[in-house]
């Protein structure tokens, strides 16, 4: 599929900000055979003193900015074509989940997309009483690691209810999952907790996906946000496999990745530091249109 990809996302703030540090990750990135960002930029406004891109470690697409002037707006737009393709479905030659740490030890590499990066505890997702016995209580007579995950993820969308008022960037995915309820987020953090619990390698996703109007009723223009899911590694054979627990479904090519690290601390879109006092408003608008 070929997509058009637009967003905006506005900050502003009570008072004005003296000046400010930023790191975006903000654009879809290049995965060799499954996406490939056909052309896109990033327009930011005020216009910064600095500005310099770069990859990161994950292999995301980053974009460092300095803002050395007073401003109590900052404006970022992503305008995208990008052209992303299902994943083929695999055939579930996966081994057993108690077999599955011998795979991750004779993984002989410690790139970017090693499971050895995955399964420690990462600054958002920790060890969880709660949400190991959860997940051990769902995986227990699984056949396979891809069964496993598979249920994992069904089991979540099913107990966990979708409430955009219920949570807060800064929640802790315990008391999301205390409460039953979040948005992509929390869904993601819990099936990553889920999954290291019981030895699955998993990881966090950040970008777009595609959303059709009801029967009848036109598109509305800016109602999306972005999205979030999980990557969980299936052994050697399969690999990395992609899954959305908001939705209940393996990701295809409705899910453009923009970026992927152990949790949300790696991949937020905007992060850094500024010189201001007060609270600050954000309003963000995305739209995936299909061109095929």
């Amino acid at each position: 599929m070929l997509y058009e990809v637009r967003m905006k996302t506005t900050y502003e703030y009570a008072r004005s900000a003296a000046g400010g540090r930023h790191l975006l990750r903000l654009m879809p990135s290049e995965i060799s055979s499954v996406q490939r960002m056909v052309a896109g930029v990033l327009e930011i406004s005020p216009q910064p003193r600095e500005r310099y891109d770069n990859v990161d470690f994950f292999g995301n697409r980053t974009t460092g900015v300095v803002f050395a002037e007073a401003h109590d707006q900052i404006e970022f737009v992503v305008r995208a074509r990008v052209e992303r393709k299902a994943p083929p479905a695999p055939v579930d030659v996966s081994p057993p989940l108690d077999a599955l740490r011998t795979q991750v030890e004779s993984y002989r590499s410690l790139g970017a997309d090693a499971p050895h990066h995955f399964l420690a505890p990462s600054p958002l997702v920790s060890p969880s009483p709660a949400i190991g016995a959860y997940a051990r209580g769902i995986v227990a007579g699984r056949g396979s690691v891809l069964d496993s995950v598979d249920a994992i993820n069904c089991a979540i969308h099913a107990d966990m209810r979708y409430d955009p008022e219920a949570t807060t960037v800064e929640t802790h995915m315990d008391e999301a999952f205390a409460a039953r309820h979040g948005v992509c987020q929390d869904f993601s953090h819990i099936m990553i907790a889920c999954l290291r619990e019981v030895g699955i390698p998993a990881l966090y996703v950040s970008g777009f996906l595609r959303t059709k109007p009801p029967e009848g009723r036109p598109r509305l223009e800016g109602a999306d946000a972005m999205h979030a899911w999980v990557g969980a590694w299936c052994g050697t054979e399969l690999g990395w496999i992609e899954f959305d627990p908001t939705n209940d479904m393996r990701v295809s090519s409705d899910h453009i990745v923009v970026a992927r690290g152990r949790d949300y601390s790696d991949v937020a879109p905007v992060k850094g530091v500024l010189w201001t006092a007060g609270s600050q408003t954000t309003r963000q608008a995305v739209d995936v249109i299909p061109l095929d």
